[in-house]
């Protein structure tokens, strides 16, 4: 795949496949996000990955992650003048989705390009998903059920909450990385 300037809107039937913005957040689940991207790729999405600063030390591959999806991860805003590294998406999944990105998001608090992302999706149109990875302690939180109660007054998807808390057999459950292309391919 090219880096190239593409200027068209979400949802052009012009373009050949799909173009998915997934936005990884700092959370150990991180690891598996390639598993999202396979997985888009197989439902036929081209991909182009967001990390936050924090999720970009060491909380997941990021040479496979941009092997996979085949362009490279933005973390950071491009120059005046610089081209758009990615098309404009025609969804936007944020996995995993953590108690700071949240609220952040919710408030309108761009201060990372990924939040930022995050932000503008609101006004494209298009379906966006959030697989919330956030402690039980943390969702006790106002500001956290506050923030996902705005998000989803704006539209945007959530799966359930995911802990990564043992159950009952102290067994650890599987990330569902799937659930973010189910959530924006309903209808």
């Amino acid at each position: 795949m090219s880096d190239r300037t593409v200027d068209r809107r979400p949802g052009d039937p012009d373009r050949d496949t799909r173009f998915l913005y997934v936005v990884v957040c700092a959370a150990g689940v991180a690891s598996g996000v390639g598993e999202l991207i396979g997985a888009a790729r197989q439902r036929g999405w081209e991909t182009g990955v967001f990390a936050t600063p924090t999720a970009l030390n060491g909380f997941f591959d990021t040479a496979r992650v941009e092997a996979l999806s085949g362009r490279p991860i933005r973390s950071a805003w491009r120059r005046p003048g610089d081209p758009r590294p990615f098309p404009p998406p025609d969804a936007v999944v944020v996995a995993p989705a953590t108690f700071n990105t949240v609220n952040k998001w919710a408030q309108g608090l761009a201060d990372t390009l990924a939040v930022a992302t995050l932000c503008e999706a609101a006004g494209l149109g298009v379906p966006v998903a959030a697989l919330p990875c956030v402690a039980d302690a943390l969702a006790a939180h106002p500001a956290y059920r506050d923030s996902v109660a705005r998000l989803r007054g704006m539209g945007v998807r959530f799966a359930a909450r995911f802990t990564g808390e043992p159950d009952e057999h102290g067994v650890r459950p599987e990330f569902d990385w799937k659930q973010a292309l189910d959530l924006v391919e309903q209808p």
